[in-house]
């Protein structure tokens, strides 16, 4: 074995080894975050572990295994909209267990929440914001919006959406932030309350995260 291949497989075992132990290091696991091993949630009605996939050889689902899909989207969709990773997710996932003004949200077409998601989320498709009345009848119902008797849209009560998609690559949640003919923010929606988790399923299952769906292993 050549020196360069020595060196290699020396720090892929360190790495390994590092990763697969907690702080203290009593017992092996790969952590969701420093020093935990999975937290438990329960959210719109359904109750889950969140963790990594425990096996070191697990590999990414074949669903996000190719690389030529879609086009990279921006790290900031939209000015005042913050983009945020899988820590700032699972945070506000814990929070809205208990506060009713967070909405986790899965922006995708039907087919792709059906085959995998994030467990808890709710499918509110993205298609919904190509049409005012459609747009409108989902923020109602999801994200704490009201008709006034005017017919103008009152967002004092609007609540924080986490919304993800398929991942760096997939249009379809920039699409109901601003790109949709009556996106979230053409129709007025405050960009602070609007968090883009820009990573979507692909990061989410590049780590091993918990995942639900017909094609979950």
């Amino acid at each position: 074995m050549c020196i360069s291949k020595k060196i290699l497989k020396t720090l892929l075992v360190t790495f390994l080894s590092i990763s697969f132990a907690n702080a203290e290091g009593s017992e092996k696991f790969v952590p969701i975050m420093p020093g935990v091993k999975s937290i438990d949630i329960t959210l719109n009605g359904q109750s889950f572990t969140i963790q990594r996939n425990q096996d070191i050889k697990n590999k990414i689902s074949d669903l996000y295994n190719i690389t030529a899909r879609g086009v990279p989207q921006p790290m900031v969709v939209a000015k005042g909209v913050e983009t945020i990773g899988e820590l700032e997710f699972l945070d506000y996932m814990k929070k809205a267990q208990t506060d009713s003004s967070i909405a986790i949200i899965d922006t995708r077409t039907p087919g792709w929440f059906a085959r995998l998601r994030i467990p808890g989320a709710l499918n509110v498709p993205y298609t919904n914001f190509n049409n005012r009345d459609d747009a409108i009848d989902v923020m109602e119902d999801y994200m704490g919006v009201f008709i006034k008797d005017d017919d103008s849209l009152d967002f004092s009560k609007a609540k924080t959406l986490v919304l993800y998609c398929n991942g760096y690559w997939c249009g379809q949640t920039p699409a109901m932030i601003k790109n949709a003919k009556q996106s979230l923010l053409t129709l007025g929606y405050p960009a602070s309350k609007i968090k883009y988790y820009r990573g979507g399923m692909q990061a989410w299952t590049s780590l091993g995260y918990t995942v639900a769906g017909s094609a979950a292993k």
